[in-house]
């Protein structure tokens, strides 16, 4: 079986990581894997590398409109008689999910990574009604948002929640060290991600001015690049806790990353599936969290993280202070 996978983005990310696994994963022989990608992109430069076929497109939100852009994908993908096409962004089925319908392939699968609501247009229901097949779902939370607009937006049916998964062997380590914060020997909070509004590590930097002014001695290490960085510099100089802060940009090794702190922390605005979570966990490390979107279906509450009330900075900083006093806990956490 020929198997496409689509994914236009220009960027690194969760959806990206999750191309990348799927194409490696399904590449053996009995699929012939190809992907359709953004031109230069990180996820190119990788499925190079895995000796992955793929093919560069440049698709925007107009690309509909280009009937140019739709013959070259329409050609491709009856070129190459593919037989499922595993679309990533909205752009992408707008514009490779319909040259694809054209070009008669049976299985147009859209697999959708964010849990925000489908906007309820024309356009959107034409495409899940008669262009999509099937949806997967990276989580419960993402699966009832797809609907959370128009309940009869596409049968339930044909959604599919499969969670991210990865190789736990690729970042097994020991438990955290039962540090509980001194002047000699600080707490170690880490995050990651794209340094972007969704993910609010902005509420981090407050929240690590709080807990120092309760006395507890820690630093915060942020991987990840995004356009928020000169603002999040900015900003932790303000509140005084530069010093303590290290950004640390594009981290290739995770769990090195991962290996280098004692309680990881997460304060996206919301999440399809938190694979940094399950990173995390998979190093040994306690989590803390938000209590929404779909972060209680990663981390089960007491007993491998504490997820507090949205936005709530001070039960944040309890749910911290009480890891930073409690390590045996830590350690009880990284192991579950």
């Amino acid at each position: 079986m020929k198997v496409c996978l689509f994914n236009s983005c220009r960027t690194w990310g969760g959806g990206e990581k999750w191309h990348l696994d799927a194409a490696m994963a399904l590449a053996a022989p009995r699929f012939h894997v190809l992907a359709g990608v953004h031109p230069g992109s990180d996820l190119q430069k990788r499925l190079v590398d895995a000796g992955i076929e793929s093919r560069a497109f440049t698709i925007g939100n107009l690309s509909l409109l280009n009937p140019v852009r739709l013959g070259q994908l329409y050609r491709w993908f009856r070129t190459e008689a593919v037989e499922t096409v595993i679309l990533n962004l909205p752009s992408d089925l707008k514009v490779a999910g319909v040259a694809a319908r054209l070009a008669g392939v049976p299985r147009i699968i859209y697999r959708r990574g964010s849990a925000i609501p489908v906007r309820n247009t024309l356009l959107n229901r034409w495409l899940f009604r008669h262009v999509v097949t099937d949806v997967i779902a990276n989580s419960k939370e993402t699966k009832q948002t797809i609907l959370a607009r128009n309940s009869r937006l596409i049968d339930p049916s044909r959604i599919r929640v499969i969670y991210n998964g990865i190789d736990p062997a690729d970042y097994l380590t020991g438990p955290p060290t039962a540090r509980t914060g001194t002047v000699d020997d600080p707490l170690v909070l880490g995050t990651a991600g794209r340094l972007s509004r969704q993910k609010n590590q902005v509420f981090l930097l407050e929240t690590l001015r709080r807990l120092q002014q309760r006395g507890l001695h820690c630093r915060l290490l942020i991987a990840g690049t995004g356009p928020l960085r000169t603002e999040l510099e900015e900003e932790a100089r303000r509140l005084g806790v530069a010093a303590s802060i290290e950004f640390l940009g594009f981290v290739e090794d995770m769990s090195g990353f991962l290996s280098q702190i004692d309680v990881f922390l997460l304060s996206s605005l919301w999440e399809g599936f938190g694979y940094v979570l399950t990173e995390a966990m998979a190093c040994a490390r306690p989590i803390v969290a938000f209590d929404h979107s779909s972060n209680p279906e990663v981390v089960v509450q007491g007993e491998t993280g504490l997820l507090t009330d949205p936005g709530d900075v001070e039960a944040f900083c309890d749910a911290v202070a009480h890891l930073a006093s409690h390590p045996e806990l830590r350690g009880q956490m990284g192991a579950a």
